[in-house]
């Protein structure tokens, strides 16, 4: 497993390995850009259908592009800000391994997650945790539009690689090196509803 070591102390924060493999793969997008008349940026619905020159469609196929990647690319930095402030505050390890393209794929898997609601994105209340044998840890609470009251919540559940390692509950203390499964839940729940939250696992 190839792990991305964007999270040390003391060397701040490097995504940019993450957002230039992000904009050279547009696999990351295709997932939530494939039902456009349905997706939300920002609230706004964007309406190809209602243009009627060749030219502006292709003109407005390539600014969703560029709005389907920089909000990737914003929901994946949130996420890795979210990780970075969680090493020294919950998980008290001196450096955090992410694999490959980690936050890139949990923030598209977020978003698609969203497609369906009435502020898209900007409606989640996003919960980060961490689960070994059965103990969660919260990591922090990413929230993409602070002037909006959340219409859904999405707990992302990540797990350590272990290897030997013990329970959460004694688990990590200074010094110590933490690498992250590339598996990881995302559960959605819809907040003002008795709808069943809908859980999924990712590989």
């Amino acid at each position: 497993m190839v792990y991305t070591q964007a999270l040390v102390l003391g060397n701040g924060m490097t995504v940019r390995n993450e957002q230039e493999s992000l904009a050279e793969d547009p696999s990351f997008l295709q997932g939530f850009r494939s039902d456009r008349h349905k997706l939300q940026h920002g609230g706004r619905l964007m309406k190809a259908h209602s243009l009627s020159s060749l030219g502006s469609e292709c003109s407005l196929e390539e600014e969703e592009e560029r709005e389907d990647l920089c909000l990737h690319l914003d929901l994946s930095k949130r996420i890795e800000k979210c990780l970075y402030d969680a090493k020294g505050a919950s998980l008290r390890c001196q450096e955090l391994r992410l694999p490959r393209h980690m936050t890139t794929r949990v923030a598209g898997d977020i978003l698609r997650s969203s497609a369906d609601e009435p502020c898209g994105i900007r409606g989640a209340l996003i919960h980060m945790f961490m689960e070994s044998k059965g103990t969660l840890l919260k990591l922090g609470t990413v929230i993409p539009d602070q002037s909006l009251t959340p219409t859904f919540e999405v707990s992302v559940v990540l797990q350590p690689d272990l290897g030997g390692w013990p329970p959460l509950k004694i688990l990590f203390g200074t010094g110590k090196i933490l690498s992250l499964r590339r598996e990881y839940r995302l559960i959605k729940r819809k907040l003002y509803s008795s709808a069943t939250p809908t859980e999924l696992q990712f590989y």
